[in-house]
């Protein structure tokens, strides 16, 4: 009494004025092109630069990529009519090819008439149990649970967190010379230029050398660098601690890194280092599974390894529709019998996607196409590879294995790599894409790298013809080096 300003009632503060938004949000009108049979040239660059944004790569660059209007075998072509041999199946995922099989089309369009959509939480269509059973019979050992996302990145993500849960840990094993997809996660998980995206935001992964760095040696044979790397990591797990790992995640063969080949010895050491300290071994195959190395998958080419999961994309469907699968052995799938995996999607198990899996995947069977690939691609892969290196001092070194090549490019006066993984292209690089696509190749190019990933329907013919085109660039790039 007698202070009545002090701890009286709280004042409230004079009414807020809100600018309100004064936008017009109503729909616009569409032109009636949009309902007219085809558009000009002019007409779709102009719309692509307009509102068509790119991913990895500024979109200003829409202005110059090529329109694509028909695809045929291992060819696409453009607006102008030229022919383009697609070098790398385009992000090394169109398998069979652009022609799809009337098996496969009469597949899609049965489960569109019959069933074109179902929730996978709600329904069960049977093209999904096929699936999934097909796959349990294929696949090694005991991989016999199969989930079904849209894409590798989705892939990937759920593979993680079902680590994550089965273990009740936290941190994965990635290598810095990675790729395993552009959602939140597995970006956290790349080890490429692209994590820089995503590597603030996501938490638990741990670095780790692969078996063939740039800068030393593990040690002067094969067999001592093996050795010592899988030191290295084991040193690594004992550090970090054994009881906070869930998973050591790899790709089986690096693929965007340039289809790194692990020394004999390495993949099979990362199996037995998971068992010792109870850590799931996850193999990414978004870019291998599905005979892009002559095998189903790529971890068969090491003796004895199995992953606990296994995760796949691009070759399940040839790219014709977007499916990706995510395996795992059965005390994994026993786990998650009485508790949620965690991870769902609406489009995951898409019935017509599943379709289109389960006929494509047929239909590789019964083409042979891992045959053809070991017996027919391999080996004019590694001869023609090896006769690059020979031919060009700038060709430093070549790696292949069934059809999924790759050459390392390098300043020949200075010997060091062309640019680094992801920088702008230097002048000869730019010179060495135009001339690239002029020679009629087409595909995804990452210098100091350059892939070769035809389709595994190529022919021994187109295969040749495709490494003729790729010399004439070459030439080129040698032209341009000499030029400075």
């Amino acid at each position: 009494a007698g202070y009545p300003n002090v701890n009286a009632r709280f004042k409230q503060e004079p009414p807020r004025k809100r600018l309100l938004p004064n936008e017009d949000n109503s729909c616009g009108q569409p032109s009636q092109r949009h309902w007219q049979s085809s558009w000009s040239a002019e007409d779709v660059r102009k719309a692509a630069v307009d509102h068509a944004m790119l991913t990895w790569s500024p979109s200003s660059s829409v202005s110059s990529l090529p329109i694509l209007e028909r695809a045929e075998g291992v060819y696409v072509y453009d607006s102008d009519g030229k022919k383009y041999l697609d070098w790398t199946s385009e992000a090394v995922c169109v398998n069979l090819g652009h022609s799809v099989p009337a098996s496969v089309k009469e597949a899609m369009l049965e489960q569109m008439e019959q069933t074109p959509f179902v929730y996978g939480g709600i329904g069960l269509v049977p093209v999904r149990a096929k699936l999934a059973a097909l796959l349990a019979e294929l696949a090694p050992g005991d991989l016999n649970g199969f989930l079904f996302p849209s894409s590798g990145g989705e892939a990937n993500d759920c593979a993680i967190r079902l680590a994550r849960l089965y273990t009740g840990k936290t941190k994965i094993f990635n290598q810095y010379r990675s790729y395993h997809g552009g959602t939140l996660a597995p970006l956290g998980a790349t080890g490429d230029f692209r994590r820089r995206f995503a590597q603030d935001s996501a938490t638990g992964f741990v670095k780790m050398f692969n078996p063939e760095p740039h800068f030393f040696r593990w040690g002067d044979t094969d067999e001592k660098a093996c050795e010592m790397a899988l030191s290295c990591l084991e040193e690594q797990i004992v550090a970090e601690g054994p009881s906070t790992i869930a998973a050591i995640m790899v790709e089986s063969i690096p693929g965007s890194a340039g289809v790194l080949i692990p020394a004999v010895g390495f993949m099979e050491g990362i199996r037995s280092l998971c068992n010792q300290y109870g850590i799931l071994m996850i193999c990414d195959e978004v870019m291998t599974g599905f005979g892009r190395t002559g095998r189903l998958f790529a971890f068969q080419h090491f003796e004895g390894v199995i992953p606990d999961i296994v995760t796949s994309a691009k070759g399940l469907t040839g790219s014709w529709q977007p499916l990706s699968m995510v395996g795992v052995r059965q005390p994994l799938k026993d786990f998650f019998k009485d508790k949620a995996t965690g991870w769902g999607s609406t489009f995951q198990a898409h019935p017509v996607a599943m379709a289109c899996g389960y006929a494509s995947l047929k239909h590789m069977l019964e083409k042979e196409l891992l045959s053809h690939v070991q017996t027919v691609i391999q080996p004019v892969m590694i001869e023609e590879l090896d006769r690059l290196v020979s031919k060009y001092d700038f060709v430093k070194q070549a790696r292949c294995v069934g059809a999924f090549g790759c050459l390392d490019l390098i300043d020949p006066e200075t010997g060091e790599r062309v640019m680094q993984l992801g920088e702008p292209l230097t002048p000869e690089m730019q010179t060495f894409k135009k001339a690239f696509n002029a020679e009629g190749l087409i595909g995804f190019l990452r210098p100091p790298q350059v892939h070769c990933a035809p389709p595994l329907i190529i022919s021994e013919g187109e295969l040749r013809d495709g490494f003729q085109r790729l010399d004439r660039a070459l030439g080129t790039l040698q032209a341009a080096f000499q030029a400075r």
